[in-house]
């Protein structure tokens, strides 16, 4: 079983040093968050992600195997994404893997469900093997019925995303959180309050949302995807207004309702303000490995530091290079600013205003 403790024990006692890594450079720390690209293939056609019309000569997974045992124990927290992931016949196999190997406490996917026959299985699959690790698959559904299909460019991709989900929740392990992720965008976001109702319904493990955004990565630099700002602080108010008002459960869950509160918030301001609004970590907390072993600092820039197949697949070479350094430098001086998630909780801890905020809903939450 998942021992929340010695996780949590484990991620408190590395923050400080990651401070010192963005301060002074030293120590130079490998990243405790990886986003892990398997692929860019995708059976969707969103009109808020172009990723599908790139290509990559994919690593295999043996290669991700020398990758893997050069990073050794230090990944926390691994997000295996794609494209869609689960396209790939060996998707189960290199997670497999970089559990044995690094044993991260938290492996997380996120999938478009269209795989319905194939996609439980393999989850139970991976679960059953990565035994003290949590699991977390998130289902994107960005609309109702048809609505969603229209956004995601797949005729019967609701239908099949609910199919998923349903097999998923009727298989799932105690290890596993199924949750479902809403891209909110100008396409749904007048539609925003009668889709949560309705994702609420379906009672997911977790319901989170995240804004469409121009990324190097999605190539959709420059196209105007994203909600307009007036209309997404009416989402994140609508948002907080009902997280204040759900039941509290366990102080774990409370936490983490805590942080995405603080995160919606952040997202807004950072929409309005188009600014990097606190310091970021990406770079030196986190990172992202792209399907052919582009090491990149975070997905939104996408600026390769090296290449894991150019180095004997030696990730921390990329990551002490002077080309790494110079990326940090440049996300330093506030050159980019982005509301990407992966990052953004990882920013909150390092943050001391949004942890005291965080600590005052906690308190607030008590006394209830």
């Amino acid at each position: 079983m998942v021992n929340p403790y010695f996780s949590r024990a484990r991620l408190l006692f590395s923050l400080p040093r990651y401070y010192w890594f963005r301060l002074f450079g030293w120590p130079a720390l490998l990243p405790l968050s990886y986003t892990i690209s398997v692929t860019y293939r995708c059976n969707s056609r969103c009109l808020t992600c172009n990723i599908y019309e790139k290509d990559a000569a994919e690593l295999t997974p043996g290669e991700y195997e020398k990758i893997f045992k050069k990073l050794g124990r230090r990944p926390f927290w691994v997000t295996f994404s794609g494209g869609e992931p689960f396209l790939r016949k060996d998707f189960s196999d290199i997670v497999k893997s970089c559990y044995r190997i690094c044993r991260p406490s938290i492996i997380n996917i996120p999938t478009n469900g269209i795989l319905s026959e194939s996609i439980p299985g393999e989850v139970v699959s991976m679960a059953d093997f990565c035994s003290d690790a949590r699991i977390i698959v998130n289902l994107s559904l960005d609309d109702i019925g048809e609505k969603h299909d229209a956004i995601r460019g797949a005729p019967g991709a609701f239908e099949k995303a609910l199919m998923t989900y349903r097999e998923l929740k009727r298989r799932q392990g105690s290890n596993v959180t199924i949750g479902i992720h809403t891209v909110v965008s100008r396409y749904n976001q007048d539609r925003f309050q009668e889709i949560y109702a309705y994702m609420k319904r379906l009672e997911p493990d977790s319901y989170i949302t995240e804004m469409a955004e121009e990324r190097e990565e999605l190539g959709t630099m420059g196209e105007a995807h994203g909600p307009d700002p007036g209309t997404y602080k009416k989402i994140v108010d609508f948002l907080y207004d009902r997280m204040q008002q759900e039941e509290h459960g366990e102080r774990i869950p409370e936490l983490v309702k805590s942080f995405r509160m603080e995160y919606y918030k952040l997202a807004e301001q950072i929409l309005r303000e188009n600014r990097q609004v606190i310091p970021c970590y990406a770079g030196w907390v986190s990172c992202q490995i792209d399907p052919k072993g582009d090491v990149w600092m975070c997905c939104v820039r996408a600026i390769p530091a090296g290449n894991l197949r150019d180095s004997d697949y030696h990730f921390g070479r990329i990551w002490r290079s002077p080309a790494a350094r110079e990326e940090r430098k440049r996300i330093k001086n506030r050159e980019c600013g982005c509301p990407l998630a992966n990052a953004a909780y990882t920013n909150m801890l390092f943050h001391p205003a949004t942890l005291f905020r965080v600590g005052k809903h906690l308190w607030r939450s008590g006394r209830r």
